[in-house]
């Protein structure tokens, strides 16, 4: 079965400029025939719109930061964009890739520029510093765990652990020791400031669209 994903043309401006005159671009493609984490990359920049490649694409996206284990919730290096070199960012090369038809016609054939090729190692196999991917390095992960409770003689014992999880300028993943300071607002992280019994346990992610438009999930557990 065919099913139609269409962005609008105002958040892919590679795409704009190559066919400035439509409003919006439709691609048929056969129902899983793309890699998904190229599917997340595109909804994801687009501000995940309705679709059922979307919302299968959002429901992996989420399921990866449900514990346990807790992965990268894109995996860009997964996305097989296949450039050969250094070049700009070639969003709709990247558009071919993940929605073609098998086999059919490609909407880009860019040729392949003479620099040094890009190393894959659990990161994009294009150069992906141009800002067009800033939304990929927007993309944060937070895994928290959070206890506080009064003891007997009164002292308010707290202990916590959260640990942030950043994407380098080449979609590559990696986690660092973080504190509660760094939870966004957005968690539903509340310890307040007496010295309540408290117990708090979640994975967040947080994102910024193409247009900046603020998204985020939490799986508390």
């Amino acid at each position: 079965m065919e099913t139609t994903l269409r962005f609008s043309l105002a958040c892919l401006p590679h795409v704009a400029s190559a066919a400035a005159t439509a409003a919006a671009l439709s691609i048929a493609t056969p129902a899983a025939a793309y890699p998904v984490d190229c599917a997340i990359l595109l909804c994801l920049a687009g501000g995940w719109p309705a679709s059922a490649e979307c919302a299968h694409a959002r429901a992996v996206f989420i399921a990866r930061i449900t514990p346990w284990p807790v992965e990268p919730p894109l995996q860009i290096w997964n996305c097989p964009m296949r450039a050969v070199a250094r070049r700009p960012a070639p969003v709709e090369r990247l558009l071919d890739i993940a929605f073609r038809d098998t086999g059919g016609p490609m909407m880009s054939e860019a040729p392949a520029l003479p620099l040094a090729p890009l190393p894959i190692v659990d990161q994009a196999d294009i150069d992906i510093s141009d800002p067009a991917y800033d939304f990929v390095r927007s993309i944060h992960v937070f895994q928290i765990e959070y206890r506080r409770h009064r003891s007997s003689d009164g002292d308010c014992n707290t202990w916590s652990t959260v640990r942030e999880g950043t994407y380098g300028e080449q979609g590559d993943f990696s986690w660092a020791r973080s504190t509660t300071a760094r939870i966004p607002a957005a968690s539903t992280f509340r310890p307040g400031t007496s010295c309540s019994d408290y117990y708090f346990r979640s994975v967040f992610v947080d994102w910024k669209d193409y247009e900046g438009t603020y998204g985020f999930e939490e799986v508390r557990y």
